[in-house]
């Protein structure tokens, strides 16, 4: 909706409950789990994703029954890599894994993903948020069983793009759905929860891999590719048992459905949730007169708003975070551990990213998103550097790897650890959970599917050019992403509110007492004018005052 308003006083001060319930929270925490699938093809797709093209490359090299078609695929698309030795390792520690093929194959779930949230927006607002979410679990369930049944290139590469889409409807809706559900005090956490599960995809996937490449006979791949059926089904399952949001019921005209179900959700009586109600039915009739939610998404403003869904998952992708979980294995092997070694030092990067990920749950709503921003990314730029110049006394700038210290790999190790937890307190879930929270509902889904294209695409085009960029750049290519990180950190200090304690049918008010975004605001009589139309219109009373929130906008 286009403002704020105060639809009732409360003893507190607030005029929404914050209280947690048991069937409120197991539900948005069943609902975060959707974040399992995308972590969990983040953490296989870095170990597996060579393994398969040197697969394909020595089934055509070894004539398999199916040689004659994919060979003359390979020869027709691929003449480089058909001619190359599929072994064939350069002498030269920066660019020793830098394949095109290899970083397109992994990559290119994102294109798919980047693609599929926009049809996701369409879904997401006629049929629901759970609709989008058991779209996305069927959808990637399809993918993982093309992929560990792939006899054929084509067979992969279907594979690869059913789980982009799957990825971009449960990630478009997963959000939404939990920021609905939440309490407004408990709403970072439980939304954090999300992260969280991407986290433990990781974890869980970083483990699988250290167990299934011991696996004789080359097939490891399709155990762990295989294991994506998981997450698949847990999220399929979890959408169809549970209930639909308040909001996406009055939206469907739902409105009895509606009430009980935010009565259930917030544990309160009839007359404590009147106010947020009114709050949701007068967000939802305003929502109607947007016929064009994409267009509406350009006036004035929703500036604050537009530029937020664009910046945040840009600046994310822009860490660097996703090169290092992408690729940690591949990583840690150039910087000379051996094979099991490496897979073992990401899992222990994988544990801290969870532990980490859990200070955030507890913290975004205690603490506040912005000085969770701020701390990680000062710590995030701290390591970078000190990661680019340990990487520099490792191979210098012609790559050759020199002999040091045994403690040395250690130091890489605890500083890769460092920057991971930064980031998973800080950028990882936080940068879904502020786009997430800040739209009114009439742009809601249609600003959700920006931010998350905006997401895939950075997300696509970092995994595209990392193997190229650690070759050219060497050493400073963490240098490279550590002055990001200070560009990002300058734009949080200087323009991202504070939105916690916010119910998020009043987040217009934040941007109304920023210093730089107030200047996008309506009048403040206009936009209350036409609420009051809308009230009037269903008959309902309606008490105008301050807004309310504990938030301390820049």
């Amino acid at each position: 909706m286009a403002a704020s308003i105060w639809l009732g006083p409360r003893d507190d001060g607030d005029n929404h409950p914050s209280k947690l319930t048991r069937f409120d929270y197991i539900t948005c925490v069943f609902a975060s789990m959707g974040g399992l699938m995308f972590g969990y093809d983040i953490g296989i797709s870095g170990t597996h994703a060579e393994q398969i093209l040197t697969f394909f490359l020595f089934a055509y090299a070894f004539n398999l029954w199916w040689s004659n078609v994919y060979g003359r695929f390979l020869e027709k698309f691929f003449p480089t890599i058909f001619q190359r030795d599929p072994v064939e390792r350069s002498g030269n520690q920066y660019c020793k894994f830098n394949s095109h093929t290899l970083t397109l194959f992994t990559s290119s779930l994102y294109l798919a993903a980047l693609a599929s949230s926009l049809i996701a927006s369409c879904a997401t607002r006629r049929f629901g948020r759970k609709i989008s979410m058991l779209i996305g679990g069927l959808v990637f369930l399809a993918g993982a069983v093309f992929n560990v049944l792939a006899m054929q290139v084509w067979m992969l590469i279907v594979g690869r793009l059913l789980l982009g889409l799957g990825v971009g409807f449960a990630i478009q809706s997963v959000p939404i759905y939990v920021s609905e559900m939440a309490p407004y005090k408990h709403r970072g956490a439980l939304n954090n929860l999300f992260q969280l599960s991407i986290t433990l995809g990781i974890l869980i996937a970083n483990v699988v891999n250290y167990f299934t490449v011991k696996i004789h006979g080359g097939w490891g791949w399709r155990v762990s590719l295989g294991g994506a059926a998981v997450p698949a089904i847990f999220l399929s399952a979890v959408a169809w048992i549970i209930p639909n949001t308040p909001n996406s019921m009055i939206e469907k005209g739902e409105l009895r459905q509606a009430r009980e179900m935010l009565r259930r959700i917030r544990g309160v009586s009839d007359d404590r949730i009147e106010a947020e109600f009114r709050n949701l039915v007068a967000a939802s009739e305003a929502s109607k007169e947007v016929l064009n939610p994409w267009r509406n998404l350009l006036q004035r403003k929703y500036r604050p708003q537009l530029v937020m869904s664009i910046l945040i998952p840009a600046f994310q992708q822009l860490t660097g975070i996703n090169v290092v979980m992408f690729y940690a294995p591949v990583l840690f092997q150039s910087l000379g551990f051996g094979s099991n070694a490496s897979l073992f030092s990401a899992v222990v990067s994988g544990l801290v990213n969870v532990g980490a990920t859990l200070v955030a749950v507890y913290g975004a709503d205690k603490w506040g998103r912005r000085k969770l921003f701020l701390e990680g990314g000062i710590q995030m730029l701290v390591f970078q550097v000190a990661l680019a110049v340990l990487i520099a006394l490792k191979f210098g700038v012609t790559g050759t790897a020199s002999h040091l210290p045994h403690w040395y790999s250690t130091v890489v190790v605890v500083c890769i650890c460092g920057y991971v937890a930064a980031f998973a307190w800080s950028w990882g879930p936080l940068g879904w959970l502020v786009p997430s929270e800040i739209f009114p509902l009439e742009i809601r889904s249609a600003a959700q599917s920006i931010a998350v294209s905006v997401n895939m695409l950075f997300t696509f085009l970092v995994a595209e050019v990392f193997l190229s960029m650690l070759c050219g750049l060497k050493s400073g290519f963490f240098i490279f992403f550590a002055a990001l990180v200070t560009i990002m950190t300058v734009f949080v200090y200087m323009f991202v509110p504070e939105t916690k304690n916010i119910p998020i049918e009043n987040m217009t008010e934040v941007w109304k007492r920023h210093w730089y975004w107030k200047r996008f605001m309506p009048a403040q009589d206009n936009v209350l004018e036409f609420y009051r139309s809308v009230v009037n219109a269903l008959g309902l009373p309606m008490d105008v005052g301050n807004c309310p929130g504990k938030g301390n906008p820049k």
